[in-house]
């Protein structure tokens, strides 16, 4: 489960909820333009955009759930259980990446989102673990930049991939039906409703917000895609960082209100907000109600070793 969100409201910010059971090593992690990543059947580039994001890193590696490159691209991954496929076997002619791989791949070679967009049309996810006790996620991924937003989603027919206007991105099912189901939603205002179903009764709104009254609140995926993009739509111009975080807020899974299959509890880790233009990252953790900044300033951008911040607390 994940919430992420591209808000272009003047200010151009990129934000997502991470919501998980357990910790995967997250941390803060700037990825240098020095820097080789180890692909495991692609050549890695010798020189390439720095990208700053929150990775767990094993052997060395960043494994990004989100990120942004030193150009404004932001990228993030979030589970698509049950619908997302991995061929079994690479195909020539095609970059042949495995999931952890695609985040990384796309930052370090793009500067737009139209122009990953072209070479995920080249790309072909593989199922290919990092190694036996990392196994595949199945993931999907939502790509923008200051114009542009896109998700891009791993099929058995290939790789899908979509315009996303709405500017939101959670989890199953899959991206077109999420989009589908906001015309059930076509009620939906910020303003005060009149009684149009029985005028004879001379109803009236009773409350500010009843306006919204049958909008979502339950932490299942659809849920929080509809109530993502009513609150993203419903901002004013020129809202900023904290605004983003408190829209994520209302995305947000409380910890013991969800329990997956095995009985653990998942919930939102962390939420972060980026932004692009001064290469900064911004979040919070679940029992940390400040907001923690990393930047990716012109130094950190050179060398060949990865930056690691220190793991964030539980």
């Amino acid at each position: 489960m994940c919430t992420c969100i591209a808000m272009r409201k003047g200010n151009w910010l990129f934000g997502r909820n991470m919501d998980i059971e357990r910790s995967f090593g997250e941390r803060a992690v700037v990825v240098p333009r020095g820097y080789k990543m180890p692909y495991k059947l692609v050549k890695g580039s010798e020189k390439h955009f720095a990208m700053l994001g929150t990775a767990g890193v094993a052997q060395g590696v960043p494994l990004f759930a989100d990120a942004v490159n030193e150009k404004g691209l932001c990228a993030a991954a979030l589970r698509f259980e049950g619908n997302a496929h991995y061929f079994p076997q690479p195909r020539d002619g095609v970059y042949n990446l495995a999931p952890y791989e695609l985040i990384p791949f796309l930052l370090e070679r793009c500067e737009t989102a139209q122009q990953a967009v072209c070479l995920l049309r080249q790309t072909r996810l593989t199922a290919l673990p990092f190694s036996p006790e990392l196994p595949l996620a199945p993931l999907h991924y939502i790509l923008a930049d200051a114009r542009h937003t896109f998700v891009a989603e791993p099929r058995t027919d290939g790789l899908h991939l979509y315009e996303n206007r709405a500017g939101v991105l959670t989890n199953n099912p899959p991206f077109p039906y999420q989009i589908q189901r906001l015309n059930d939603f076509l009620s939906l205002s910020v303003r005060p409703q009149g009684g149009e179903f029985a005028r004879e009764l001379s109803l009236h709104p009773y409350s500010l917000g009843m306006g919204a009254l049958g909008l979502p609140g339950d932490p299942s995926s659809c849920s929080r895609f509809v109530r993502a993009a009513f609150l993203l739509q419903a901002s004013r111009k020129g809202e900023g960082i904290a605004h983003l975080f408190h829209i994520l807020a209302a995305a947000a899974v409380v910890r013991g209100s969800v329990l997956t299959p095995a009985g653990e509890e998942e919930y939102t880790r962390y939420s972060c907000v980026i932004d692009p233009k001064e290469g900064a990252y911004y979040y919070k953790t679940y029992d940390g109600l400040q907001i923690a900044r990393v930047s990716m300033d012109e130094t950190a951008r050179e060398g060949t070793q990865l930056r690691e911040f220190l793991p964030w607390q539980e």
